[in-house]
């Protein structure tokens, strides 16, 4: 069963609802600021519209030097009436808009016009309490008629009687209300309004990941053939982690495949050297154990097993050997590399192999010297494995060739022969371990030892061949060396 990534998203500990929640966040500090902003803006402004109506009134009032006594006789003047003293109806209101009280210096309310206070003028006198003390601030204060909010102020008049000037701020204080219910109403739709928005994009931007989940997932049960697809509109950062992953992915199949392969190949080695070892050792037992029991009475055929002890004692010995090699060669061992005449080493060979098969007609094209920079026991190991090769598996009339030429920095070495040859599918396999085309002699491991030397040197080795057209083995070596 595949697994959705971040369990589908769900959850508040998922990448998908941590971006949203601070998305959400973000966007509800942004509209608490700027509500307290305007709120406090809008506050300060109407404010200052009333202080300013009040300021005025009372510097007109200030102004004019006049006393209680002369407000009340000179009630017919337009000015105090208009701007001082309430109308009728305005008296007959609990709370009105505009509140005008006369104090005197106890702070008591007192009539004008021979009108008593009234309710209003009476709450806005103990309200302000000291009436002295506003007149002599320049601003503005905030009081409470009634529980109704006010901004009062006070002046002298010259006779020491105080009078009040308050105007009502309700109006101000619940339009303010209503403006933020309005925001707030506003921004909470503007916050699910975002989530949603939110939630829709992060998925859509985050399904890449999710495949790269299900893709990981089935990989890790056993698909290490899959990929990650690429998406539609995919962002740069979502592309790179893709390309990344895909890379991983063909570099954990690559290794998978090459340890399944050396692990396959292990097998086969060990399956086939205990096989190969195995065949000696039992001849060798055998022998051993007719000597045991006395069964060998004549001295030919103590002499004869004696003989074979020998030959299957060395065969194990040069097999114990060329495994040896091969463990060596495969955990890549630092060559000791200096200038070795391989002229001089493809001569000696073609010496040894004279010696062994003095009828076979060996070509040698490797007059002079040529210097390559290799291991020269390496060197001497190939050249004595591709002229065994020959011996071991054409008859011994068969010509040979030897041939050695420098080119483009690279010096190639060619063993070739006039034998049988190979079909197709043997020569495919000709470097295997313990591969022994139609199975001939030989431990099947010189080929096998070839390449290894060779590729330690940083070369190369190819086989051409057909059946009836002999084998042609190259070797390939660079003359600086491999480091």
């Amino acid at each position: 069963m595949k697994v959705r990534w971040l369990n589908c998203g769900r959850g508040v500990h998922s990448l998908r609802a941590k971006l949203t929640l601070t998305n959400v966040a973000l966007l509800a500090l942004g509209i608490v600021a700027t509500t307290a902003i305007s709120l406090m803006g809008m506050r300060y402004y109407l404010l200052d519209q009333v202080d300013s109506q009040l300021t005025k009134m009372r510097d007109s009032l200030s102004g004019s030097q006049l006393t209680i006594r002369q407000i009340d006789s000179l009630s017919a003047l337009s000015f105090v009436r208009d701007r001082v003293v309430p109308d009728a109806q305005d008296q007959q209101r609990s709370d009105p808009d505009t509140i005008y009280a006369a104090v005197d210096g106890r702070g008591n309310a007192v009539g004008i016009l021979g009108v008593d206070p009234t309710e209003a003028q009476t709450g806005l006198a103990r309200a302000v309490g000291d009436a002295a003390a506003l007149s002599r601030d320049a601003d503005p204060h905030d009081v409470k008629v009634h529980d109704t909010p006010y901004r009062v102020t006070a002046v002298q008049l010259s006779d020491g009687t105080y009078v009040l000037m308050g105007t009502s701020t309700e109006a101000l204080h619940n339009g303010m209300g209503k403006a933020l219910k309005l925001d707030f109403t506003v921004g909470g739709l503007l916050l699910v309004l975002l989530a949603c928005v939110t939630l829709f994009s992060v998925r859509r931007k985050m399904l890449p990941l999710e495949d790269m989940v299900e893709t990981s997932s089935a990989i890790a049960e056993g698909d290490l053939t899959l990929r990650v697809p690429s998406s539609t509109h995919p962002t740069q950062e979502v592309e790179q982690l893709r390309l990344a992953l895909n890379s991983m992915l063909h570099q954990v199949e690559s290794a998978y495949r090459t340890r399944e392969h050396s692990a396959a190949q292990l097998r086969r080695f060990v399956a086939d050297a205990s096989h190969e070892l195995r065949t000696p050792l039992s001849a060798i037992r055998g022998y051993l154990q007719l000597y045991d029991k006395g069964m060998l009475n004549d001295p030919d055929e103590r002499k004869r097993a004696w003989e074979r002890v020998l030959a299957e004692t060395d065969r194990m010995g040069r097999l114990v050997d060329e495994l040896l090699t091969l463990a060596r060669l495969d955990q890549q061992p630092e060559l000791r590399l200096r200038n070795v005449d391989l002229s001089r080493l493809v001569r000696d060979a073609a010496e040894d192999l004279r010696a062994q098969q003095p009828e076979r007609p060996i070509t040698v094209g490797a007059d002079g010297a040529l210097l390559v920079r290799a291991d020269e026991s390496g060197l001497r190991k190939v050249l004595g494995n591709l002229v065994g090769n020959v011996r071991t598996h054409t008859p011994a009339d068969v010509p040979v060739r030897l041939e050695l030429e420098r080119e483009n920095g690279h010096v190639r070495l060619c063993v070739a022969d006039q034998g049988p040859g190979l079909r197709e599918e043997d020569a495919a396999r000709v470097f295997d371990r313990f591969f022994r085309a139609g199975g001939g002699a030989g431990s099947g491991l010189g080929l096998a030892i070839v390449q290894g030397v060779v590729d330690a040197h940083g070369g190369e080795v190819t086989v051409t061949t057909a059946p009836g057209e002999g084998l042609r083995v190259t070797v390939t070596l660079p003359t600086r060396g491999h480091h």
